[in-house]
């Protein structure tokens, strides 16, 4: 995995947007380390919108509308669940500067939430970026079960609506791997984005609310 530091080129939003589209990504080392690291892994991970994959038992909480789903409603409750420790993920990368890369690249349009909400509370949701037809996942959270797994449903759901050619998810946990995660080599990464990049995904195709019939209809389910 390249790691650079960023010491040559200051980071803006602008140069984040140009990182992307040459396959790179910051990240620190803790939320305490000012600095950031471009990272290339050597392997990537992308799920493959059209063999994203959802467990019955998943499908049936989804289309039970269990989690109200809102998109780009509350970044900075999103942002903050990110850095919160989970299950296998004590320590967070997101530091300051990643919140305020992030946040200027949320007004600008271009980093999107998909959050899920009970009861008036934010439990669950990702962040990302968008950029031509590919969309790059940064990070996920939940405080109850199934949160962020229904919010990565919408998000597919949403993105294959949109007419989006890859979902990056930068490395691949076996969390991922359920949904049908995998690893690919760095040329077939470039190649993939360079074909990503040359269309333009529609976020906004489906309107802001959708049930969770609609998330799954254009998703493969598993027993």
């Amino acid at each position: 995995m390249s790691r650079l530091s960023d010491q040559i080129v200051e980071i803006t939003p602008d140069v984040l947007l140009k990182a992307y589209a040459c396959g790179i990504f910051p990240m620190a080392e803790s939320a305490d380390d000012p600095g950031l690291y471009w990272i290339e892994p050597e392997r990537r991970g992308i799920i493959p919108l059209d063999a994203f994959q959802v467990s019955s038992r998943l499908a049936r909480t989804v289309r039970s509308d269990k989690f109200e789903v809102r998109v780009d409603t509350d970044f900075d409750g999103v942002i903050d669940g990110c850095a919160e420790p989970q299950e296998g993920r004590e320590k967070t990368w997101i530091n300051e500067r990643i919140r305020r890369l992030y946040g200027e690249l949320f007004q600008r349009g271009r980093c999107h939430t998909v959050e899920a909400w009970r009861d008036g509370r934010l439990v669950g949701g990702l962040y990302g970026v968008r950029l031509g037809g590919a969309f790059f996942g940064e990070s996920m959270f939940h405080r109850e079960r199934d949160a962020s797994k229904v919010a990565l449903v919408h998000l597919v759901g949403r993105l294959r609506a949109g007419g989006f050619r890859l979902l990056d998810t930068q490395f691949v946990t076996s969390h991922l791997k359920s949904f049908g995660a995998l690893e690919v080599s760095r040329r077939q990464y470039h190649r993939l984005l360079d074909q990503a990049l040359q269309t333009e995904g529609d976020f906004y195709r489906w309107p802001a609310a959708v049930s969770g019939m609609g998330a799954l209809q254009p998703t493969s389910q598993t027993s």
